[in-house]
């Protein structure tokens, strides 16, 4: 797996992108929102809602939990971010712009998840598309089970 080291280059970059998509909804570029990318952007790591909000208040007290919510719904209809659900009925968020795609393994008991790429898997997914000429415009793996640390206490 490789990933993209999230650096001053790429947060520039990203914020431009978010403020043209901010722009073409006539929202506003508010110090709020800016704070909050920012911590979305520096955290290389899926996020709750809850965890972003707590991330956030280390930089500023004002902005609210509701603030964070509708900032995570504005990345993700931009396409800076992807929203993900695990069967836990937790939504975490993770940053699509500049992350390499990778699917995911999860425990059904623990909620552990982990990121994996496997080139021999994406190659049977465009084969299977061009096969059937299907036009993908994205997909997503997910293969729910028992991570080792829960398969050992089930023993």
């Amino acid at each position: 797996m490789i990933f993209i080291f999230r650096g001053i280059f790429l947060v520039d970059k990203a914020w431009k992108k978010f403020q043209t998509f901010l722009k073409s909804k006539n929202l506003k570029f508010s110090d709020q929102r800016r704070i909050i990318f920012e911590s979305f952007v520096e955290t290389p790591k899926h996020l709750t809602t809850e965890e972003l909000y707590l991330a956030v208040k280390e930089n500023s007290k004002t902005i609210g939990y509701t603030t964070v919510h509708r900032t995570l719904k504005l990345l993700c209809e931009s396409g800076m971010a992807i929203e993900s659900k695990f069967g836990d009925g937790v939504s975490r968020y993770e940053l699509k712009y500049g992350h390499e795609h990778h699917d995911h393994l999860i425990c059904t008991e623990c909620s552990t998840f982990i990121e994996v790429f496997d080139p021999g898997i994406e190659a049977l997914q465009e084969k299977l598309v061009a096969k059937y000429e299907f036009t993908q415009k994205h997909h997503r793996l997910e293969i729910y089970g028992i991570c080792k640390e829960c398969g050992k206490t089930m023993k």
